[in-house]
């Protein structure tokens, strides 16, 4: 019988989760030595590699000893905590990531009262402990205060703690006595999780993930958690509503290294993906053929967030991207709900208009950045909190926000938090930082990151997480400033641009098509404003001295997909193709508005 570790790695964003899986695999030689591989091996979509962020958990494994380590890799952000909840039932141990210098973030507590709450046996890594002004020491006693206040059981506050910078690939027992090499790390795994219990019976097996191949259609992945499973065997499917399919496996494989190999059987404890089981669902479980009984279904934690997705009306519909029916936007989100399950889509009266829920902005806007580059187009409306009616009473999401800011610019940073009814709970030094804790309505984040930057030059550091529902708190100011409008279609020059700058800042360079509607900039007053900017510049046969003077141009304000989202207003869209991003009014003529204004 083979011995055999499940774990997982959990950690707050950037604290290192995937370089250290990658140092992992080095040195357990997953790799020939001719075989060139680079860093974050395993963020191997384009949209993570952008980002430097995780977003699909990824199984692989490695042989250390004579012990066969399943690592699981997980994202580090709350907005896709659904997919950190599910991956953690395949696990029997998390190594759980710390930043030597930041500390447990909200994230790192998020998935750290998840692996608790699950019974699993956790492992401290204190990982950069090269950077300067690391507290290695204190993070330790605050991770164990985190603990203690998840109420962890004993046997997991007596947790074991490495020391090490998974860049420079080292770890080691004591910070101050930097190794050569991770082995530290493994054998605290090898010694400190428990071995894969092997539980007899029927066959046993939830759904945990899936993996899809153009040759054999949907895999389903998940831990065998009791009996055996072989190939071409009879099985029962139990939906999550305890619904029964009965299927046959027709072919079985297990991870090994960064690839699956394909076995005839596979005995509880060990990870697997199954091919030829048809119509199944995250959290089914595949049992016995003739007494199935079905283990308890996952429950994932409810979205926070709606928008509008809608077809691309635009006067430029149809000029850049292939897929542009409404038709195809529908079957492209149903396909997205089967793998992830915190997003739901829901139809809205028009044909053409979807309400799509999420867990934040950064979860939806994956989903959006993923939609134009395979090729579609759409256009998504301003993100709302999802509010509940509570004993007679409206209730909102609220949100724990940490802003570590530099000392000097904190009070600008609670001045913007407070106006969005925020309230300061925490402040203390951290380091030459100072270290600021608030609980502030979910409505009042959308927005916030922008001006927080702008107001810190750069300098702040946000992370917020999920808390509860409250009583709503009043009304919170929007975006203060109107918006520049274009009253004809064309291209801009750089004549216009140049007289209009006294108006307000742009979005669009000289030279770009534009149509009617499309917002163009931001105006210096709280009214919209609708301009001409494709005027050229008359021409006459006179030559007058002075007149001729260059065009000086500010550059043009380029927003990311998640700041054109904490942008726009309720009477605005984000249209979004294959090779552009604009934002432009619902109704475009300012006829439309004026009646629709009154």
């Amino acid at each position: 019988m083979q011995k055999i570790r499940n774990i997982a790695i959990i950690a707050h964003v950037d604290h290192g989760k995937t370089t250290l899986v990658d140092k992992i695999l080095h040195s357990c030689s997953v790799f020939r030595d001719n075989e060139q591989k680079g860093e974050l091996i395993l963020d191997n979509n384009d949209l993570e590699r952008e980002r430097g962020i995780t977003i699909v958990s990824k199984n692989v494994s490695v042989q250390y000893k004579d012990v066969k380590i399943n690592i699981i890799d997980t994202p580090g952000h709350a907005d896709f905590g659904g997919e950190v909840e599910r991956v953690l039932k395949m696990a029997d141990g998390v190594l759980l990531l710390c930043d030597a210098f930041e500390g447990a973030m909200p994230q790192t507590r998020f998935v750290t009262q998840k692996a608790l709450a699950l019974g699993l046996k956790p492992i401290v890594v204190v990982n950069k402990v090269d950077k300067e002004n690391c507290r290695p020491e204190e993070v330790y006693e605050q991770i164990f205060e985190l603990f203690f206040n998840l109420e962890a059981t004993e046997d997991q506050l007596d947790f074991p703690v490495i020391y090490g910078s998974s860049k420079q690939g080292w770890m080691s027992t004591d910070w101050q006595k930097p190794t050569t090499d991770i082995f530290a790390l493994l054998d605290a795994v090898v010694a400190n999780i428990p071995p894969a219990p092997i539980n007899d019976g029927t066959l046993q097996m939830q759904i945990t993930s899936l993996d899809y191949s153009s040759f054999v259609g949907r895999i389903a992945i998940g831990r065998v958690h009791r009996g055996t499973i072989k190939e071409n065997q009879p099985v029962t499917l139990i939906k999550r509503d305890g619904k029964i399919v009965k299927t046959r496996v027709k072919e079985l494989y297990t991870f090994e290294g960064l690839g699956k190999i394909r076995t005839q059987e596979v005995s509880s404890g060990d990870i697997c993906a199954v091919v030829g089981i048809d119509g199944f669902d995250i959290g089914d479980t595949i049992a016995d053929f003739e007494a199935p009984e079905q283990l308890p279904v996952i429950s994932i934690d409810e979205p926070t967030m709606n928008m509008l997705f809608t077809i691309n009306n635009s006067p430029f519909f149809g000029k850049e991207g292939k897929l542009v029916t409404s038709q195809r936007i529908k079957d492209r989100l149903m396909k997205e709900m089967e793998k992830n399950l915190a997003l739901k889509v829901v139809e809205t009266q028009g044909a053409d208009s979807w309400l799509v829920y999420g867990r934040g902005i950064l979860h939806l806007s994956v989903l959006i950045e993923t939609m134009r580059r395979e090729g579609y187009e759409l256009q998504v409306g301003q993100p709302q909190v999802i509010v509940k009616e509570i004993d007679g009473k409206k209730h909102e999401p609220i949100e724990t926000l940490i802003v570590d800011v530099p000392g000097e610019v904190s009070g600008k940073v609670i001045e913007l938090v407070t106006q969005r009814k925020g309230e300061l709970l925490i402040m203390e030094p951290k380091g030459d930082l100072q270290h600021l804790e608030f609980e502030i309505p979910s409505r009042g984040i959308i927005g916030l990151r922008n001006n927080v930057l702008t107001a810190t030059a750069g300098e702040a550091i946000m992370a917020h997480r999920f808390k509860a529902y409250e009583p709503w708190k009043g009304v919170i100011p929007g975006r203060l400033n109107g918006v520049l409008i274009s009253m004809d279609k064309g291209m801009t020059t750089a004549y216009s641009i140049d007289k209009l700058q006294d108006r307000g800042r742009f979005f669009v360079d000289p030279g770009t098509d534009i149509y009617e509607g499309q917002i163009l900039g931001e105006h210096i007053r709280d009214n919209d404003l609708v301009i001409n900017i494709v005027k050229g510049k008359a021409l006459t046969n006179m030559r007058a001295s002075g007149t001729d003077d260059n065009a000086r141009i500010a550059p043009a304000i380029k927003f990311s997909l998640e700041e054109a989202m904490e942008y726009i207003q309720a009477d605005e869209y984000i249209e979004v193709t294959p090779q552009s991003m604009r934002l432009r009014k619902i109704l475009l003529t300012e006829q439309q508005r004026k009646n629709n204004g009154r």
